[in-house]
């Protein structure tokens, strides 16, 4: 759960914190669990469907028990120097930081239909349909020039026969939607690569976009209608809209941080 963190946390409890209100319901090894903690967890516990066993105040101890015994032998292991739950300690740390700093400021964000509005009138939705040849991150030269004159030669096929499209699709596509003749359906921006967007972005339906690549590897795209704004997922947009805003809140929290950091870049090694 995520608040496990938390809750092992208030677990390890000194005696002075103990009263006659919050009584310790259970000793560890030297560590007390008081009964508002184990109230806390039990809590939880009964928000959560479970199908391995039985919801009790009793089996909720247990697994408090468990996890303070379970702490204790990974501490004398030291598995908490391991570099791998470093890294996951410091996300979960970070993250933490991060919304108590900024959730003030993202509770201000606010989407309104005319932002809406705007947004789709920029970023519209678009019915397409793909052949996607995977390539590796780092192909070798040989690899990408082979993939990329196989691109060509479909995108040829292609635009001879634009009805061709989903024979193409099914029998060069190396995705599950070649199944289907490549059909992606309607894909707002946010869904799908940069790149791609950018391949389809105002083109006439029945285009079919010349190869390009993504890190996913190279397609050729079959462009069809363009959804109407009265027919979007206004939720959708609002979520968009939202993680827009967000991340603009968070670039322009860390470039104040930034400015005030001992920062230094090696550009060469970024080449």
């Amino acid at each position: 759960m995520k608040w496990t963190l938390l809750i092992l946390s208030l677990c390890l409890t000194s005696a002075s914190f103990a009263s006659k209100g919050d009584p310790v319901v259970a000793t560890v090894n030297g560590k007390k669990i008081l009964k508002s903690t184990l109230l806390s967890y039990h809590q939880q516990n009964l928000n959560y469907v479970q199908n391995t066993k039985k919801i009790s105040i009793e089996n909720s101890l247990n697994d408090l028990v468990d996890r303070l015994i379970g702490i204790e032998q990974a501490k004398k292991a030291k598995i908490h120097l391991r570099p791998e739950v470093i890294k996951k300690m410091n996300d979960i740390v970070y993250h933490a930081y991060i919304s108590e700093e900024l959730t003030p400021k993202l509770k201000k964000i606010k989407v309104t239909d005319k932002m809406i509005k705007e947004y789709y009138s920029k970023y519209p939705e678009y019915k397409t349909s793909q052949i996607l040849l995977r390539l590796r991150t780092n192909p070798s030269p040989e690899e990408y020039s082979k993939t990329m004159a196989l691109a060509n030669k479909i995108y040829g096929d292609a635009i001879k026969n634009v009805k061709s499209f989903p024979t193409l699709a099914k029998k060069y596509g190396q995705t599950t939607t070649a199944l289907t003749g490549g059909d992606m359906g309607y894909q707002p921006k946010a869904r799908v690569a940069t790149e791609y967007y950018d391949a389809i972005k105002d083109k006439k339906p029945n285009s079919v976009t010349k190869p390009f690549r993504t890190q996913y590897g190279i397609h050729i795209v079959l462009v069809g209608a363009q959804k109407k704004y009265e027919q979007i997922d206004r939720k959708l947009y609002e979520t968009i809209l939202y993680n827009d805003a967000k991340t603009e809140v968070l670039k322009s929290y860390f470039a104040g941080k930034r400015a005030k950091a001992k920062l230094k870049i090696n550009e060469k090694e970024l080449k």
